[in-house]
């Protein structure tokens, strides 16, 4: 998939101008996109467009202007945008209830560690890769960056829908072991994502 440039973006003020459509375009590709896994965990696959909506906010929210800062941003999100035969998710471990966000996100420590997140087509398990420096041993981030690898075998088989597709979260020690089908909208997301 290709990355941001610069040429991408639009300056604040101009994005100002058409930023409502844009967020509710974003908003609704966001919900085809989305995936929630067992009460908790939610992934939303990122793409190219999600991430060009990202960079247009935080140059709106920081007031960005300076091609430097620009460019700082772009290269913070393109690592967001997935690479040759990848999928990029963001994770959020969503807890609405003040008093249960320590408690749960305590509850998930190790999530990271790998062996607990995949992406399961037919009978193979495509194991999620985690961005590091997201936890440490008595912390652990609501919000969290993954990798499915796939190979061109795999790649094949999630463009045939009559192959089962899946996400599997499976954390023993935090007793949290679900699995949510693909739903065909995502799942030809996910395809077009591959072809790209």
């Amino acid at each position: 998939m290709e990355l941001l440039k610069v040429e991408d973006l639009v300056n604040i003020a101009e994005y100002e101008t058409h930023r409502k459509n844009f967020r509710q375009e974003i908003m609704d590709l966001k919900k085809q996109r989305r995936i929630s896994v067992g009460e908790f965990v939610t992934l939303v696959f990122e793409n190219r467009q999600t991430m060009k909506f990202q960079v247009q906010e935080m140059m709106r929210a920081e007031r960005i202007v300076e091609l430097q800062r620009i460019e700082e941003e772009i290269d913070t999100y393109n690592q967001l945008i997935p690479g040759k035969n990848q999928l990029k998710a963001t994770l959020f471990i969503e807890v609405t209830e003040q008093e249960l966000i320590k408690p749960t996100l305590n509850r998930f420590q190790g999530i990271d560690r790998g062996g607990t997140t995949f992406l399961a087509i037919g009978d193979e398990l495509v194991e999620a890769e985690y961005e590091g420096g997201r936890s440490s041993e008595i912390k652990l981030s609501a919000v969290h960056y993954v990798t499915f690898q796939l190979s061109l075998a795999q790649i094949s088989k999630i463009r045939n829908f009559k192959i089962p597709a899946s996400i599997k979260i499976s954390h023993p020690s935090a007793k949290y072991i679900y699995e949510s089908l693909i739903n065909e909208d995502l799942r030809h997301q996910l395809a077009n994502d591959l072809s790209r």
